[in-house]
């Protein structure tokens, strides 16, 4: 049997969908999540969230807050579904923080906002931001700290979810031989240091990258 590591805890669904695959599962968090104890801007119309965290660390601090005038701008399907679930009207959402950056600069180029973000966030959206003249006002509201693992064995497939989540990994293990899945080019751009082996998901989600393990393994 091919047994595959993921480097993030996966949710019941996302196990079923690959256990049901005949491979063999291991799994863990190569990154732990620490949220901050400081204060969000709470006078402000529109948020940019570029991660699930970040929209936790929100809605931990305004649980009393009616957010049905508030706008949100996000990355990602699944982190666009929390914010409507709570309340929050999305007005744009795209798959890469850089796509979003450019949405805002586009249509909403003369508002403010705050950016909530974590302490390992990308330059792509801040940057485009600031060359435009685009008020913002960033918050750090969560830290993400590597959390090395040592496994005595090789694996198959790795399934990488973040650059970060990669140089955790290698802090205790080498890549050997295993093929790995990674969620999006910037996570594909830093594996690709350290192996030829990679198959980047056709969607930056957790269950695309699931699927092309399972497709890659079912045609050996």
């Amino acid at each position: 049997m091919k047994t595959v590591l993921s480097t993030k805890i996966l949710t019941p669904s996302q196990k079923e969908l690959f256990l049901n695959s005949g491979l063999g599962l291991v799994e863990y968090d190569a990154l732990k999540i620490e949220f901050l104890n400081v204060k969000i801007p709470l006078d402000c119309v529109n948020y940019i969230f570029t991660s699930k965290n970040a929209v936790k660390a929100f809605l931990n601090q305004t649980k009393d807050l009616n957010k049905t005038k508030l706008n949100a701008f996000c990355v990602g399907e699944k982190t666009k579904s929390i914010l409507v679930e709570n309340g929050l009207k999305v007005v744009a959402m795209a798959e890469y923080a850089s796509e979003l950056a450019k949405n805002i600069v586009k249509r909403n180029q003369n508002e403010t906002f705050v950016f909530l973000c974590g302490n390992k966030r990308r330059d792509e959206l801040p940057d485009v931001l600031t060359k435009h003249n685009v008020q913002y006002k960033e918050v750090e509201v969560y830290h993400n700290h590597l959390n090395p693992k040592a496994f005595q064995r090789d694996f198959d497939g790795i399934l990488f979810f973040s650059p970060s989540g990669i140089r955790s990994y290698l802090l205790e293990n080498t890549i050997g031989n295993s093929t790995l899945f990674c969620i999006g080019e910037t996570t594909a751009a830093e594996a690709q240091k350290h192996s030829n082996h990679i198959i980047i998901a056709n969607k930056p989600t957790v269950e695309n990258v699931l699927v092309q393990a399972i497709n890659h393994f079912r045609h050996l």
